[in-house]
C-alpha cells in the first residue's frame, strides 16, 4: 500500500471516527474527539512503519480509537468532570458501542445536520462540518470557499467556540428541524463532490471517493420520508451528469481534458441515465434551485442536438440570477462564445478580471485559440501557468504553449 492510498484511508477515516465518537459522548468534547482520532493516527504510523500495513487497517483504526475512548473514559478527572454528572453514579462502567459501518453512516448524518445549525454562523458551520465530517483540510475548505487559510482557521475555532459554550447542542432533532437544515447540508455535499471532482489540494485531479461518498450521503438523504425530495434529487442529477464523464476526463496522456477534448464514447452510459432518471422526478414540483438549473445545465452537456448551446447559455443566465458567482459567470462565458459569437465571449470575460486564477486565463487562451489570435492565447496561457499551483496543470498548460508555438 502506498503512501497515497494510506492518505485516504486516513481521510475517510477522519470523518468516520469523528462522527461516531462526537455522537457518542457529545459535540461539547468535539476537540476531544479530534485528539483522540489524531491519537489512532499517530500509533497507526509508528506501529504500520514497524510491522507493515494490516490486512484490515480500518478496523485497526476502529478497534484502536474505540480503546482510546475507554482510556480517557477510565480517567478520574474525565470520569468527575464529564461522565460522573451524567451517569449519577461514579462507579458506573461505560461500554462504548461497536463502531460498524452501520453506525458510522447513522452517526454522519446525524452529526452533519447537528452541525448545520441555523443558531451557528452559516459559513462558521459550513467549515466545521466540511472539516469534521467530511475530511476536508484548511486547504481544502479555502478553495472551495473561494478564501484563504487564515479566515478559514478563524471561522472553524468560532464554531467550536459558540459549540462548546452552549449549554446542549440537541442531537434528537425533530422532522422540522431535519427539513429547516436541508440546505445547508445539501451544500456541504455540492461543495464535497466539487473537491473531489476537481481536487484542489492532490496531484490527481479525480478524487473519486470523494464523488463517491458525496453521492451516497444524498442518496442516502434521498430515502428519508421526512424531506422533500426535489432538491436532493436535482443534487443526484448533477453529481450522475458530472460523474458519467469522470473517466472521460483522465483518458490523456497529458493529464486533465477538457470537455470539448474528451472521447464521448468513454461517457458513463447508465449514470447518464440514471441522472435523466432524477432530474425528472426532480421536477415533479414547482421549486426550481440552483441544483435544478446546473443540473440541467449538465444535461445538455451529454446531448448532440441542434440549440444545445443555446439552452445551455439561457440556463446559465438564469443561474446567475439565483446565485451569482464569478466562476459561474466564467463558465457561462464558454456556452457564449458556442452559442453567440466568440468576440462577445471575449468582452463578457474581460469584464469578470479573476487576476489570481488560472482557470480564467487558461479559458481566455480557449476563447482566443478559437478566434486564431494565437499571440493572445500564448500571452494567457503564460499568466496561467504563473497561477497552477500544481505540476500536472502546469504540465498541461505546457503543452498547449507548445501547440500554441507551432
Amino acid at each position: 500500500m502506498d503512501d497515497k492510498q494510506l492518505s485516504g484511508i486516513f481521510k475517510s477515516e477522519y470523518s468516520n471516527l469523528i462522527a461516531v465518537l462526537s455522537n457518542y459522548y457529545g459535540l461539547t468534547d468535539l476537540q476531544l474527539a479530534e485528539d483522540i482520532v489524531s491519537d489512532t493516527f499517530l500509533r497507526a504510523l509508528k506501529a504500520w512503519s514497524h510491522k507493515g500495513v494490516p490486512k484490515f487497517p480500518k478496523a485497526w483504526l476502529r478497534k484502536v480509537a474505540q480503546n482510546l475512548l475507554n482510556e480517557h473514559y477510565r480517567r478520574q478527572k474525565i470520569y468527575d468532570e464529564k461522565i460522573t454528572p451524567k451517569l449519577g453514579a461514579g462507579n458506573q462502567q461505560v461500554n462504548i458501542a461497536e463502531i460498524t459501518d452501520k453506525i458510522i453512516e447513522d452517526s454522519q448524518l446525524q452529526m452533519i445536520f447537528v452541525l448545520c445549525d441555523p443558531e451557528l454562523n452559516s459559513e462558521s458551520q459550513l467549515c466545521i462540518a466540511l472539516r469534521i465530517l467530511c475530511g476536508f483540510s484548511i486547504e481544502e475548505i479555502a478553495k472551495a470557499l473561494l478564501s484563504n487559510k487564515e479566515t478559514i482557521n478563524k471561522k472553524i475555532y468560532r464554531a467550536k467556540k459558540a459549540i462548546k459554550e452552549r449549554d446542549r447542542v440537541e442531537t434528537d432533532l425533530t422532522s422540522n428541524q431535519y427539513v429547516a437544515r436541508l440546505d445547508n447540508v445539501l451544500r456541504v455535499i455540492y461543495l464535497m463532490f466539487n473537491e473531489g471532482y476537481y481536487s484542489s489540494a492532490n496531484e490527481k485531479n479525480i478524487r473519486y471517493e470523494i464523488c463517491w461518498e458525496a453521492m451516497r450521503l444524498s442518496l442516502f438523504l434521498s430515502e428519508q420520508k421526512i424531506f422533500p425530495k426535489q432538491k436532493i434529487y436535482a443534487l443526484i442529477a448533477l453529481m450522475c451528469f458530472h460523474a458519467s464523464r469522470l473517466d472521460a476526463r483522465t483518458s490523456g496522456e497529458n493529464g486533465d481534458l477538457l470537455y470539448h477534448e474528451q472521447d464521448k464514447g468513454e461517457w458513463n452510459k447508465d449514470l447518464i441515465q440514471k441522472g435523466r432518471k432524477y432530474l425528472n422526478l426532480s421536477a415533479e414540483g414547482n421549486i426550481v434551485t440552483k441544483y435544478h438549473l446546473e443540473a440541467a445545465i449538465a444535461y445538455w452537456h451529454t446531448e448532440e442536438t441542434e440549440g444545445k448551446w443555446n439552452n445551455i447559455l439561457q440556463l446559465y443566465n438564469k443561474l446567475l440570477t439565483i446565485e451569482y458567482s464569478p466562476i459561474i459567470a466564467m463558465n457561462r462565458t464558454y456556452a457564449l462564445a458556442q452559442a453567440n459569437s466568440v468576440d462577445e465571449a471575449i468582452q463578457e470575460a474581460h469584464k469578470l478580471e479573476l487576476k489570481d486564477n488560472h482557470h480564467y486565463f487558461c479559458l481566455l487562451a480557449e476563447l482566443y485559440h478559437m478566434n486564431n489570435n494565437i499571440e493572445k492565447e500564448t500571452e494567457y496561457l503564460n499568466k496561467a501557468i504563473e497561477f497552477a499551483t500544481k505540476e500536472n496543470e502546469k504540465e498541461l498548460i505546457n503543452n498547449k504553449l507548445e501547440k500554441a508555438g507551432r
